[in-house]
């Protein structure tokens, strides 16, 4: 009985090392530059011990094209360097979720990507760091600069963009599945998952 709880045990270890492992790579320089000002960047985070095994997907989706953006695993952050203007980001795991941003040009935004419960395992959403105080993710919150400074900055290697072409057909299907359901929110749901143009350091 005992040999069977450790191989258990030594079986989930492998199936967590393999959900936790990224195919992305660390970036050598770790400084966030500021954009010019014809462009603005997003600076996409994560930290959180629940979920931690399991990595996210993000993507901008434009004109129903999915445009990859990398592979989030915990304790990472990636940058994405956008033109000012409206945009929609898509974040993947077993369901989709949606963010709207409406963005300046030489401005830098933040949002974290956070997990949440599924069926079989964590799903994710986007939480926008907004410059209000009383947001629940703030700019002006003492937890910021502990997420920018423990996040390691990572950008995508072959392997990644592999991955993403392998799973090109999978990530259009479940982009159809929750698109409408995002765009169903109310109002004031949808606001609450928008960067907005003065959220921008």
């Amino acid at each position: 009985m005992m040999r069977l709880i450790k191989l258990f045990m030594a079986a989930s270890s492998i199936w967590l090392a393999a959900c936790a492992g990224n195919p992305m790579v660390v970036s050598a320089d770790q400084t966030v530059t500021a954009p010019g000002p014809d462009k603005a960047q997003i600076v996409f985070m994560r930290s959180s011990f629940y979920g931690s095994a399991i990595n996210a997907s993000l993507f901008e989706v434009k004109d129903e094209q999915n445009e990859f953006i990398g592979i989030m695993a915990n304790g990472t952050k990636i940058v994405k360097e956008v033109e000012p203007g409206e945009h929609l980001f898509m974040v993947v795991s077993e369901a989709a979720d949606f963010m709207k941003a409406e963005l300046e040009g030489g401005k830098t935004y933040y949002a974290m990507v956070t997990p949440r419960m599924g069926a079989w395992k964590a799903r994710f959403s986007f939480q926008p760091i907004k410059k209000e105080a009383d947001n629940d993710f703030s700019t002006s919150s003492d937890e910021f600069g502990d997420w920018v400074t423990n996040t390691k900055l990572v950008e995508n290697s072959e392997t990644s963009l592999l991955w993403a072409r392998n799973h090109a057909a999978s990530i259009d299907s479940k982009r159809d599945s929750y698109i409408a359901k995002w765009l169903s929110k109310d109002a004031d749901e949808i606001a609450r998952q928008t960067l907005e143009a003065t959220d921008g350091l």
